[in-house]
């Protein structure tokens, strides 16, 4: 991944920071995020689902409102239908940078304002909330006594998240003015509804109206126990993970560049960040998984090692290689199962006593074959499998070519 800051116009002219996640190959889609109420762009759920986008090739946009974070302009002065102009104008600098945004994600209220500026937003495919409102105004509940304060005197001071902020009347009659229900039914993109059941900020029936109103193609995808923030680290993964999963099925990709010398593609393994040795892989920016290792070598366990994925390929190419065989033979094989494990023996125990001293990679395998197939059509199988083009690599004489990239 790689990153770039910089700055743009906000709804009155203030300079408003933002920061560009870009993939480290092809830009093949472009997303914008809309982070929640008082946040800012760095909180760490809107870094991971970034990050996630981007190693699936999606560059994303993130910038701080108007008053918040780095950016300028006075917050007493904001409300929810700017916040809605800054997204638009955020979503113009994204598209003469690289692209018009197809996907919209928004924390909270960014949520709601996510909602109301996608119908303003011909170019986008799906869109995304994380704890939304449905009301915008339900925000006014996190103000407690200091409504009427706000009412009768015009302003109040406000402390949120530990901070004080200055919340004016005008604000207050903005977000009772949104007509989010109305946005949603004129929204003419997919949905992503994301709300944990017992967030304590925003209810989950907000989440519940917002799915209702809305027309299909929607999804709702529960968080369990996170909290509104996401503060969790394995709650902000299982919700970039989520989206990264969901947002592929509507999202216009543009194919990966294959270089000539690379016919089935590029893997892709870029770091997630975070601690550990969690690693995002795409395979020719069309599949994704995920690789680590276990937390007593200290990874997070959140993916499998390299050498349990290296025992996949050979699995893999063993099953479709007794497949291929059985189909071109017209064997009964109605089924086939292939356990692979992996582990390290001396030299000797591998039958190779005279090797070099030290120890040698062992992969173990075990067939299962099911069908009507007599003893020597189950040996003729068994020897087959040692054909398999991955099984024949790890045994040939191999090249690793590295250089430096730019």
């Amino acid at each position: 991944m790689v990153a770039k800051e910089f700055r743009f116009r906000g709804h009155e002219g203030s300079e408003l920071r933002a920061r560009l996640d870009r993939p480290a190959g092809r830009v093949r889609a472009t997303a914008l995020f809309a982070h929640c109420f008082t946040c800012s762009k760095d909180l760490a759920a809107a870094r991971r689902i970034a990050g996630r986008l981007a190693a699936r090739g999606i560059a994303v946009l993130r910038f701080d409102f108007t008053g918040l974070g780095h950016s300028g302009g006075e917050f007493a002065n904001t409300n929810f239908s700017s916040n809605v102009e800054d997204l638009v104008l955020a979503a113009g600098e994204l598209e003469r940078r690289l692209g018009p945004p197809q996907i919209l994600i928004g924390h909270s209220l960014g949520g709601a304002a996510a909602v109301a500026a996608a119908v303003r937003l011909s170019s986008v495919r799906a869109v995304v909330t994380i704890g939304a409102p449905a009301d915008p105004s339900h925000v006014a509940g996190v103000f407690g006594g200091k409504v009427e304060e706000i009412r009768a005197k015009g302003e109040a001071e406000v402390e949120l998240a530990g901070r004080t902020f200055t919340i004016r009347h005008q604000f207050l009659e903005d977000i009772a003015e949104a007509r989010l229900e109305e946005d949603l039914g004129k929204l003419g993109a997919a949905l992503l509804v994301l709300h944990a059941p017992r967030d304590e900020i925003v209810g989950i029936d907000e989440a519940a109206k917002l799915f209702g109103a809305a027309r299909h193609p929607k999804s709702f995808v529960t968080l369990d126990d996170a909290d509104h923030l996401l503060r969790r680290e394995a709650d902000a993964e299982y919700a970039a993970e989520v989206i990264v999963a969901w947002s592929a099925r509507y999202l216009d990709l543009a194919s990966e560049e294959r270089p000539p010398t690379a016919p089935e593609g590029v893997v892709r393994v870029t770091e997630a960040g975070g601690p550990g040795f969690l690693q995002d892989i795409t395979v020719d920016g069309r599949h994704s998984l995920l690789a680590d290792e276990p937390e007593e070598l200290g990874g997070t366990d959140r993916g499998p090692s390299p050498y349990q994925l290296l025992a996949a390929a050979l699995g893999a190419c063993t099953t479709m290689t007794l497949r291929m065989y059985a189909s071109h033979k017209g064997l009964p094989l109605e089924a086939v199962t292939c356990d692979v494990t992996h582990d390290k023996c001396h030299r000797e125990a591998a039958e190779d006593p005279g090797g070099a001293a030290g120890r040698v990679d062992v992969f173990h395998r075990i067939l299962h074959l099911r069908g009507e197939l007599d003893d020597p059509t189950r040996e003729r199988l068994l020897a087959i499998a040692d054909r398999c083009p991955v099984h024949r690599t790890l045994h040939s004489e191999v090249r690793i070519e590295t250089e430096l990239g730019p």
